[in-house]
């Protein structure tokens, strides 16, 4: 009697499990029907959609489709963190296209906007895909969604393109950006391969054959081991420790405060020094009639209103009007039609007012405000093109400026001009020598150089240091963002000169400063979790299919089986419920 009673009460048992988990199938189609409405807009027929067992998950079609979304949510990803990581130089590219375009427009801000529509889009489909696949179901990219995929992976490899031939040294920028952000992008790579391991264990136990199943467990093994090593090969100078650390570097106002004031104007100066500058960086051209004033482009078309007063000269060289037409020009109205940092409209109505009516500055003004407030001057000195009166004598003519007319002291100048430099010196020795060029240190010393001024992107704790050891300093030029602000001071560079003075005068620390123990701690911790996850991941699809398999029939899958044998089922649920029910009242009779 025991044992007949037994066999009914392991099928209920094992009928009740299969009752509990097609409930909970049918409890769930509706997020799956609205995932596979937004993939695939099928809305109705969504539950003719599964994956059978040892089926792969969708046809040929659509596994292309598959892999081309993930190509291109790549490719994507690469655009948008090349673009958003160039945000330091978004000003010269804008520059750069009103050069070409002679009209101004925030081209940089377009494109960022393009990037991050783009990723966001491949993203999300992506992001439904492997939900579907984590429901078994099949997969059905809509045409729309494919003829979109195929316009981002040509907009992303076309955008790349033009960018790495125009700009290929923003590729720099990307590579040092990893000395700060390959912390972060690997806990999220971590982060990403754990969450794919449930669709992919899923996968590999259900409705793979064993080869490939194999295949992909093996695959994806290598890439997960590979990503918790990499931290192994990772350099960064912020990961040091904390009493290392120098000071922070000088900040040189590059073309005084450009962000707050119209560029080399004198209250674009007066903004970077009541910011906290602790230099002023500026670029000389010398009048037809021997003015040395500040002008940094080829013409007078961006920075004044030379089309308004010279119409016919929009393209002639600054260095070719006499100082009294330079006079008559205004220095400031374009910074607000323009607005290049969109800064604009944080000035005062006061400020506003005054930025309004700048005019062109003399070299002289420039470093009697430097002499003022006992600040070191940097500037490029453009030489005067065939037939000005001064092309010969335009380092003289300079020179004169600084030790006669001016009131700054020759050792607060840092000279870069590279032209004449021995003259040079000779005329006024105690100048401070400055150059670009990164020769070998015997080279620079023995020409008395004191600092290297290099672009930021030549960036090296490693030359820094080597330098710095001959009390050769080093300047680097460009920097307004914080990250690569934090970046220069972990790799001890003595000043930068930027756009943004105002912004990181507040930084008290860098960003990312790391000791080497608590990173070690930081990625072993994440791999050790991500290790965890993935093995109970992986282990509990094991057990819930073969606990499925021995729940029903063997020629039956519970869960992608038809509404008819989910019905049977039930109906065999419920009668040995009653025959167990019936059993147990007979001892009472």
């Amino acid at each position: 009697m025991g044992a007949t009673q037994t066999e009914p009460t392991l099928k209920l048992g094992k009928l009740a499990m299969a009752r509990q988990r097609l409930l909970q199938r049918y409890e769930h189609r509706p997020f799956v029907s609205c995932l596979a409405g937004l993939y695939g807009c099928q809305w109705r027929c969504y539950q003719l959609t599964h994956a059978q067992p040892g089926h792969c998950c969708c046809s040929k079609l659509e596994c292309g489709s598959f892999a081309l979304i993930v190509l291109t949510f790549c490719l994507s990803l690469v655009f948008l963190y090349f673009w958003s990581e160039a945000q330091n130089d978004y000003n010269d590219f804008d520059w750069f296209n009103f050069g070409n375009l002679g009209f101004w427009f925030p081209w940089s801000i377009v494109l960022l906007i393009l990037a991050v529509f783009l990723f966001t889009y491949v993203a999300g489909l992506l992001l439904l895909a492997v939900c579907l696949l984590s429901e078994g179901q099949r997969l059905y990219l809509h045409w729309c969604h494919k003829i979109g995929i195929s316009v981002t992976l040509i907009l992303s490899i076309v955008a790349s393109s033009v960018l790495t031939d125009l700009w290929s040294k923003e590729w720099m920028t990307v590579l040092l950006s990893f000395q700060v952000t390959a912390p972060y992008l690997h806990i999220g790579g971590v982060v990403l391969m754990t969450l794919l391991s449930w669709p992919i264990a899923l996968h590999v136990f259900r409705f793979l054959p064993r080869v490939r199943g194999m295949a992909i467990t093996v695959l994806y093994i290598t890439v997960l081991v590979t990503l918790f090593l990499v931290p192994l090969g990772m350099y960064s100078p912020c990961i040091k420790e904390r009493s290392s650390l120098g000071s922070a570097p000088a900040l040189i106002g590059h073309r005084g405060a450009p962000m707050l004031a119209p560029e080399n104007t004198f209250m674009s100066f007066e903004k970077a020094l009541a910011a906290g500058a602790d230099g002023l960086e500026t670029d000389v051209t010398i009048s037809y009639d021997g003015v040395p004033f500040l002008m940094h482009d080829k013409n007078l078309r961006r920075t004044t209103n030379v089309k308004d007063m010279f119409p016919n000269w929009t393209h002639t060289s600054p260095a070719m009007f006499t100082w009294r037409e330079l006079q008559n020009l205004n220095a400031g109205s374009w910074f607000f039609s323009q607005d290049p940092f969109g800064t604009a409209s944080s000035l005062s109505p006061d400020e506003h007012l005054q930025a309004q009516n700048q005019s062109v500055c003399t070299l002289r003004d420039f470093l009697d405000l430097a002499a003022q407030h006992g600040k070191l001057v940097i500037f490029d000195l453009y030489r005067p093109p065939r037939g000005h009166p001064y092309r010969d004598a335009w380092i003289s003519r300079t020179l004169d400026v600084i030790q006669n007319e001016s009131s700054i002291h020759s050792s607060q100048v840092l000279w870069l001009p590279p032209e004449l430099r021995e003259f040079v010196q000779e005329i006024d020795p105690e100048l401070q020598q400055i150059t670009a060029d990164l020769a070998p240190v015997e080279d620079l010393q023995l020409r008395h150089i004191s600092r290297l001024n290099i672009h930021y992107s030549f960036m090296s704790e490693k030359e820094i240091r080597k330098y710095s050891a001959a009390n050769i300093s080093t300047n680097l030029y460009v920097i307004s963002e914080p990250w690569l602000y934090s970046l220069a001071w972990c790799a001890g560079a003595h000043s930068v000169a930027t756009n943004a003075v105002h912004i990181l005068k507040t930084l008290q620390r860098p960003l990312f400063l790391m000791t080497p123990d608590e990173y070690r701690l930081m990625w072993t911790l994440t791999d050790i979790t991500s290790l965890i996850l993935v093995v109970i991941i992986f282990v509990f699809h094991w057990w819930r299919e073969r606990e499925l398999a021995l729940s029903v029939d063997s020629s039956s899958v519970i869960e992608n089986g038809s509404y008819r044998q989910f019905r049977t089922e039930m109906n065999d649920v419920w009668s040995l419920s009653n025959m167990s029910a019936s059993d147990k009242q007979e001892p009472s009779l």
